[in-house]
């Protein structure tokens, strides 16, 4: 065969294309299926214009045209292939457009030969002559018309082989020719060589095997469903009143049955004749169907009596045409009897109005008598209840309908006048409907994600009636509120929708947390709350130290006539309060939280929340012993490293939101972490409504804002400074391989440390107070920013210099000093009252440039007198650096906002920087732990991030 394979491929090459393109097929069938072949022959002399075919070619006799009407047979060479290997070509040739139709025509039998055969469409049989044989069946309609569409398309080259015999010239029918085709397709795939060691050599060898014993058992099969007739099993749902010994129970009680199983015949060469088992007996569908159709479907019966045992009994009845069915029975067949008869191609038809969309949801309500407009069941305490609710088409039952259902032994209920199929896991939760009582702060969550957890499964929850209302007000957002009397001051688009939304949260006892941007007007917001609320209990606000003065200046501003306190310091008192504000510390909350849980507030906020971000911190646990009706957060970042942080800030706004801190790590902040977008979006759905969250880029706020523009600046290394980074490097990385653990993690931070300050200045690594005149030759750094400097205090500008380290700013104030700069220094250990009168004589231009600490002024601050943002370092977290920045880029500022980063070329500080530009899964890890994620790198991976790299 391979000959011929070879013959046939060097015949394509010579004609200059694929062989299927110029020769025709046509399909000779064999004394067994599988030794059929497919002769390949030149119908127009086209391709052996000699009339010779090329070696290895034989005689194939075929009928073609002679003179204007008749016929006549002739010889012509072919090429004749063996079935497994002419399939590859005629399935090509299908996608062929210059193939020739009667090959195309075949490599369409053959893809149809083949779909059948990989969905397991194969009947073992016998020859005429009781040799082993498989044919391609059972054939459904769809099958049987495919077949028929391929023979009608079929054109005289690719069945021109005439039938033997001398009487008139006859060729095959093509319908009967493509089924031969499509068994002999069926013969041959299953016959592999491992075939008859693993199954046995019937139906598996390719050699015959003789199997005269089995000519019963043959024709059986013959008779298949592909011979005439199908039949299918409707299902009466309504005889509940079988007689004794009806379907085959031999006279035993009916007790149990649940409905009955009707025969049903349908003719495969028209799908729509139809008719009862009942009906073809009696001999009212021969005409129709066909006197074999009753041996077709007594034969079809038993095969599906061994797919379904039950069956028998209907194959044992005389007339098998109806068969009671049990409770049992009926509910095997809603599973997997049915899936495996419909393999078998005996369908199951269910009763036309059999509904099958009742479903179950967990549904959480008030009790009866709670308030309608969503508020009174909140504040009153009372528990919620949490049910099983089932409905019919999206409408609930009744209890007494709930009754009904969990009462039902069978698959299958009446409910409504109708009948309804009934998964038993519905029965279960009808049975067991009640789920508890839920709190209501839990029934809120619930409400809020839609989902709650039963037994260890998240199934779908629906809040109802007062529930539902809140849920409604609470995600609908709120309408842009009216400013209230007495706040001079006038609220943007969105400060009008924040002050709304506040208001919304806290009149429902619920709290908040506004996180916009540093800059967007919290603070103004929150006083025009506090207007709003017109409450004789005072607010308290807890906020750093460093803001006490940015809070009583914008009270006077914004609220004049408004009492202001600040709780702070040694003579602080709470005598005489009566309305208005008090500001106090996180730090004094910290030694009079017991002073502050005895005053009634009508409002406590807490400003730069993040201070609290850690639950179990003595700041944190002192903030929860001060009772309020209402709680506000004000945070520019309320995730800084994990999402724990932001359970720890609502979990104080709105106690017991997001339930314990170990159930919120396991239920949401692990998956999230891991990128389960799932879960993501269930968490999204509950803190959504708690935490308002708006970014200077937002459409309704770029507009308010000027431009900002920010640049890196690379800064080379002086040869003192290149020397001691390459120094450290070395002596550093030596310890860092032999240490473990801790110890290692604090080596690499202490490595990251020098290398940062090295490259801020050799002064600060090495802890020298030199000489203010000599400082800049010893720093690129330093070198850039009196450039820089000089530039925008030309222009009358002023800036605002941040680094993370308070002795770096020590030394750049000092140098400043000594080039006659005038500029002041803030940093965490400077006083309030200090810090209020450097940020005075900042915004009013006496003095031009201002050095700030980067964690101690980083918030709270407003500088919009700055034009110019310059950052001597890079904190790892570039969230940081952009709260440092808003101290000057804030709502207020008028001018365009200049941004620079200082960096060192090819150090550290240049290969964080690429980092967090290019590699954004690394910087999310950066983000999300800080330096603590560079302890984590290897060896080899740590040198290649601190090694000084050179320009060549």
């Amino acid at each position: 065969m391979s000959g011929t394979v070879a013959v046939a491929e060097r015949t394509a090459k010579d004609t200059e294309g694929d062989l299927s393109v110029r020769l025709a097929a046509v399909f000779l069938p064999g004394s067994l299926p599988r030794e059929g072949r497919i002769a390949l022959w030149d119908p127009d002399g086209a391709v052996w214009r000699d009339g010779r075919g090329p070696r290895g070619a034989t005689e194939l006799t075929v009928v073609r045209p002679h003179g204007a009407t008749g016929v006549r047979r002739r010889p012509a060479p072919a090429l004749t292939l063996p079935l497994e290997e002419a399939l590859p070509l005629l399935l090509a040739a299908r996608h062929d457009p210059a193939a020739h139709p009667a090959t195309a025509c075949w490599g369409a039998a053959a893809l149809h030969a083949l779909t059948l055969t990989a969905r397991g469409r194969l009947l073992p049989g016998l020859t005429a002559t009781g040799h082993d044989a498989w044919r391609a069946g059972p054939l459904d309609p769809d099958d049987i018309a495919h077949l028929r569409a391929i023979a009608a398309a079929l054109p005289y080259e690719g069945h021109a082989v005439p039938l033997p015999g001398t009487g008139p010239l006859r060729l095959p029918e093509p319908e009967a020719l493509v089924r031969s085709f499509l068994d002999a397709v069926a013969d041959t795939l299953p016959r592999t060589p491992a075939a008859p060691h693993a199954a046995g050599r019937p139906f598996a060898d390719r050699a015959p095997q003789h199997l005269p014993r089995a000519r019963d058992w043959a024709a059986e099969v013959a008779a298949g469903m592909d011979a005439g007739v199908r039949i299918s099993l409707r299902l009466d749902l309504s005889a509940s009143d079988l007689f004794d010994g009806f379907g085959g129970f031999d006279g035993e009680e009916t007790t149990g049955i649940a409905g009955a199983a009707v025969v049903q015949v349908h003719s495969l060469a028209d799908p729509t004749l139809v008719t009862d088992a009942a009906a073809l007996w009696a001999g009212e569908a021969d005409d129709v169907l066909g006197p074999r159709a009753r041996v077709d479907a007594t034969l079809a019966l038993r095969r599906a009596a061994r797919v379904w045992p039950p069956l028998a009994r209907l194959a044992e009845q005389e007339v098998p045409d109806v068969m009671a069915l049990t409770e049992e029975e009926l509910a095997d067949l809603l599973g997997a009897a049915a899936t495996r008869l419909a393999a078998a191609g005996v369908a199951v038809h269910w009763p036309r109005d059999l509904a099958r969309d009742l479903t179950a949801s967990a549904v959480v309500r008030p009790a009866p008598g709670s308030a309608t407009d969503g508020t009174g069941f909140f504040n009153s305490g009372e528990l919620l209840q949490f049910r099983w609710q089932v409905a019919l088409g999206g409408e609930p039952l009744t209890e007494a309908e709930m009754d009904v259902l969990a009462e039902a032994h069978r698959p299958v209920v009446r409910l409504r006048d109708r009948w309804v199929l009934v998964d038993p896991a519905l029965v279960r939760k009808a049975r067991k409907r009640h789920l508890g009582l839920l709190d209501p702060v839990d029934a809120l969550a619930v409400a809020l994600t839609g989902s709650a957890e039963v037994d260890g499964e998240s199934v779908e929850a629906v809040p109802v009636g007062a529930l539902a209302a809140l849920r409604d007000r609470l995600t609908a957002g709120p309408r842009p509120a009216q400013p209230p009397p007495g706040l001079h001051a006038t609220l943007r688009d969105y400060q009008l929708r924040g002050l709304a939304w506040l208001d919304l949260m806290t009149s429902l006892g619920l709290g908040g947390c506004l996180a916009d941007d540093m800059g967007l007007g919290k603070t103004v917001t929150v006083i025009a709350l506090h207007l709003k609320r017109a409450r004789r209990e005072p607010t308290l606000v807890v906020c750093p130290a460093s803001l006490l003065g940015n809070w009583q200046r914008e009270i006077a501003r914004f609220a004049p006539g408004v009492p202001v306190r600040r709780f702070h310091g040694p003579d602080r008192t709470l005598d005489g309060l009566d309305g208005g504000f008090v500001l106090t510390t996180y730090g004094t909350l910290r030694t009079a939280a017991a002073q502050l849980a005895e005053q009634p507030w009508g409002l406590v906020v807490a400003d730069e929340a993040q201070h609290v971000k850690n639950p179990y911190s003595a700041t944190a646990r002192a903030l929860r012993t001060v009772p309020a009706p209402a709680r506000v957060a004000l945070t520019g970042t309320p995730v800084e490293n994990n999402l724990s942080e932001l359970w720890a800030i609502l979990d104080w706004t709105t106690p017991g939101l997001l339930g314990p801190l170990k159930s919120f790590r396991a239920r949401h902040a692990r998956a999230v972490e891991n990128g389960d977008e799932e879960a993501a979006r269930r968490l999204a759905r509950l803190v959504r409504p708690f935490l308002l969250r708006r970014r200077k880029s937002d459409p309704g706020i770029v507009p308010e804002l000027p431009p900002k523009t920010e640049t890196d600046h690379p800064v080379p290394l002086t040869r003192e400074q290149a020397a001691l980074y390459e120094a450290v490097v070395r002596e550093s990385l030596h310890d860092i391989r032999d240490a473990r653990g801790m110890v290692r993690r604090g080596l690499v931070l202490k490595l990251l440390t020098a290398l940062k300050q090295i490259c801020d200045h050799p002064a600060l690594f090495l802890k020298q107070t030199p000489d203010p005149a000599t400082l800049a030759a010893r720093s690129g750094k330093l070198a850039l920013l009196d450039e820089l400097l000089d530039t925008l205090l030309a222009e009358d500008g002023s800036a605002l210099v941040f680094t993370q380290y308070v002795g770096m700013a020590r030394l750049l104030t000092a140098h400043l000093t000594a080039r006659a700069v005038p500029v002041d220094l803030l940093h965490g250990g400077t006083p309030v009252a200090e810090r209020d009168r450097m940020v005075d004589r900042f915004q009013s231009g006496a003095t031009p440039v201002l050095v700030l600490s980067l964690k101690a002024a980083g918030t709270g601050l407003n500088l919009t007198r700055a034009g110019h943002v310059v950052h001597v370092d890079r904190w790892w977290n570039p969230a940081v650096e952009e709260q440092a920045t808003d101290r000057a880029y804030r709502i207020g500022q008028t001018q365009p906002v200049q941004v620079h980063r200082l960096i060192t070329e090819g150090t550290v500080e240049d290969r964080i920087a690429e980092m967090l530009q290019s590699k954004r899964a690394l910087a999310d890890a950066i983000l999300d732990s800080g330096e603590s994620a560079l302890t984590e790198l290897t060896d080899r991976e740590l040198a290649d991030l601190v090694r000084l790299r050179r320009e060549a």
